[in-house]
C-alpha cells in the first residue's frame, strides 16, 4: 500500500506533533520548511496537491470551501485533513492521523476530505 504524505500548514504544525509522526516514519513537509508560511490557503493547497501530499489543517472551515472550490473545477488533490483547532490534544491527533494512514491508502485519499473527529 502506497502510504500517504502530508503536509501540515501554519496552524496545525504544533512541533511535539510533527516530531511524533515523523519518529513513525511519517513524511511531513511543513509550511515553515515549505517557506509558505503567511502564504494564501490557494498557494497551500497547490503546494501539498503538486507534491502528493494530503494536507493537514485546523483552518477547517476555510479548507472546506477551498476543497470544494477544487472538486467543482476538476482539479486534482491528494487529499486533505481537517481537525478544529484546539479540539484534539497532540496525542489524539497523533492516534487518530495515524489511524487514517493505517487505513487509506495515497490513492484512496485522493481528492478525499476527512474531519479528525470522524477518527475517534
Amino acid at each position: 500500500m502506497d502510504l500517504i504524505r502530508i503536509y501540515v500548514d501554519e496552524d496545525a504544525a504544533h512541533r511535539a506533533l510533527l516530531d511524533a509522526l515523523r519518529s513513525r516514519g511519517v513524511t511531513v513537509i511543513t509550511a515553515l520548511e515549505a517557506g509558505l508560511t503567511g502564504k494564501p490557503d490557494e498557494e497551500q493547497s497547490a503546494f501539498a496537491a503538486e507534491r502528493a501530499c494530503v494536507l493537514y489543517s485546523h483552518n477547517a472551515s476555510d479548507f472546506h470551501q477551498l476543497h470544494g472550490e477544487w472538486v467543482r473545477a476538476g482539479r486534482e488533490r491528494a487529499g486533505m485533513i481537517l481537525a478544529p483547532q484546539q479540539r484534539f490534544s497532540v496525542g489524539e491527533q497523533l492516534r487518530r492521523i495515524l489511524r487514517i494512514r493505517a487505513t487509506a491508502s495515497a490513492e484512496s485519499m485522493r481528492n478525499r476530505l476527512e474531519f479528525l473527529a470522524n477518527w475517534g
